[in-house]
């Protein structure tokens, strides 16, 4: 980084830090990715024992996510809980409309408030940062109306900002591919159930077997379609047996995506301006 870019980081640090230390106590709610490490860890660093993260374990999850939460929190000794999140218990949610995030995250806030206030702790927080306001995010105005924090976005910090900082602290996670719930590989009105989340995940499972980074299994009715970064898409077709064999019973086809791995592909769907349905900056 240029030397003027060191000077902001640090700066952005600074008002982190002493934002976290105006909290007094803080519940992280910890997902295993870069964002919500690096905020437990300096979160520790600033509160000593007055700072504990929780993971909210639930079908949503994938395998991969479980693993790097439990090898992420016990590498750096971080005191982190898991809690049971039962969400598929909430019709609104398993019937997966446009604002589906939303619902997840007012559920998933209460249940970190109340394992907050049985620590005596004052607050809660999350990994949520700047760039999250340029995608599509119902839930951000969930979690903020129930009252969960942002500490990187009151530092003005972005993702950018977040891997960089994680990287000159040496953190080796710093550039981890992002992840997001399973429930997003199923289009908008399909219900979401526990039977789809886990043949989604043991298929994404498969690709990472054979060394693929990014993937996302979309399940559109009975149709699969695949998304892999352009390199890995001759590999994933030289191992298409295997994959349809993982994918066989509920999917009839099996497709790959030509366009690619991409977040957020099941947004492209809806109707109207995109940047008119994002959440609103503070």
């Amino acid at each position: 980084m240029s030397r003027q870019k060191d000077r902001i980081l640090e700066e952005k640090e600074a008002r982190l830090r002493e934002y976290l230390s105006d909290q007094g106590s803080l519940l992280v709610s910890f997902s295993g990715g870069v964002d919500s490490a690096l905020l437990a860890l300096i979160s520790r660093e600033v509160l000593g024992e007055r700072s504990r993260c929780v993971f909210l374990d639930s079908p949503l999850s994938s395998r991969n996510e479980r693993r790097k939460a439990r090898t992420l929190s016990e590498k750096y000794g971080l005191f982190c809980v898991s809690l049971p999140f039962p969400v598929l218990r909430l019709r609104r949610f398993r019937s997966n409309p446009a604002d589906r995030c939303y619902t997840c995250k007012r559920y998933a806030a209460r249940l970190l408030k109340e394992q907050a206030r049985e620590w005596g702790f004052r607050q809660v927080a999350d990994g949520l940062n700047l760039s999250d306001f340029q995608e599509y995010r119902p839930g951000i105005r969930g979690s903020t109306e129930e009252g969960i924090l942002h500490p990187f976005v009151e530092a003005g910090m972005t993702k950018e900002d977040i891997r960089s900082l994680a990287h000159t602290k040496g953190l080796d996670f710093w550039n981890r591919p992002s992840s997001a719930c399973l429930a997003t590989r199923i289009p908008y009105g399909e219900k979401v159930t526990r039977a789809r989340l886990g043949l989604i995940d043991r298929a994404e499972e498969t690709v990472r077997s054979w060394g693929v980074d990014r993937v996302r299994v979309r399940l559109h009715g009975i149709i699969a379609r695949i998304e892999v970064e352009e390199k890995d898409m001759e590999l994933v077709l030289a191992y298409r047996k295997t994959l349809v064999e993982a994918l066989k019973g509920e999917i009839i086809y099996v497709t790959l995506d030509l366009e690619g791995y991409r977040s957020g592909s099941m947004d492209e769907v809806l109707p109207g301006d995109p940047s008119r349905m994002r959440p609103d900056r503070p």
